[in-house]
């Protein structure tokens, strides 16, 4: 039975982010996000020339929306920090067992060896770290955090954290990544948290 030759490229980047989350780069191929998509490899290439050009498109699409990824967290939730918790079980996502973290640490090396990926990542970082500097910022305006608190600063502190956190979680491989990073965001949160928060 012959494959449809149409799919919105929502459809198709749906699809590769599922075969992301179950295959390593070297495995990560046109015919597979094709099977996935149920399409040819033939017209992902006529739409996106080849594999490198679809993950431009995906990296793209991921600086854009990484901003509005937190700012749907924030419509969740009324305290700011509860915010900067959900976002980080969020992250913690990225490493359901070790072999899955292995797994996006690989992509993300595939990231940081090109450039124009790389130009994208860090857009996407600069864009993260200021949607936790604003949450951090609405934390300490409603009394979360002390009043000397410097967002900025912290936020800097919060995004390091969660980095660091996973890598040495895949390391230890004690209890779940959420439950580790989550110790380590409260660990760092502590001293700045006014009583009760």
């Amino acid at each position: 039975m012959a494959r449809p030759q149409k799919a919105s490229d929502e459809q198709i980047f749906a699809a590769a982010y599922r075969v992301m989350q179950r295959v390593p780069p070297p495995e990560f191929t046109l015919g597979a996000i094709a099977e996935e998509a149920g399409v040819t490899a033939g017209l992902l290439v006529q739409r996106f020339g080849s594999k490198r050009g679809l993950m431009v498109r995906l990296a793209e699409l991921s600086a854009a929306g990484s901003a509005g990824f937190i700012d749907g967290l924030r419509q969740r939730y009324t305290s700011p920090l509860a915010v900067l918790r959900a976002y980080v079980d969020c992250m913690a996502d990225l490493a359901t067992s070790p072999e899955a973290f292995a797994r996006n640490l690989a992509y993300l090396v595939d990231d940081l060896r090109d450039a124009e990926l790389r130009r994208h990542l860090a857009t996407q970082a600069r864009r993260t770290r200021r949607a936790i500097t604003k949450i951090l910022a609405d934390a300490v305006a409603r009394g979360e955090l002390h009043e000397s608190t410097s967002p900025k600063q912290l936020a800097r502190i919060v995004e390091t954290t969660i980095g660091g956190s996973m890598l040495t979680w895949a390391t230890y491989r004690q209890g779940t990544a959420v439950r580790w990073m989550r110790q380590d965001l409260e660990l760092v949160l502590g001293p700045f948290l006014e009583r009760g928060t």
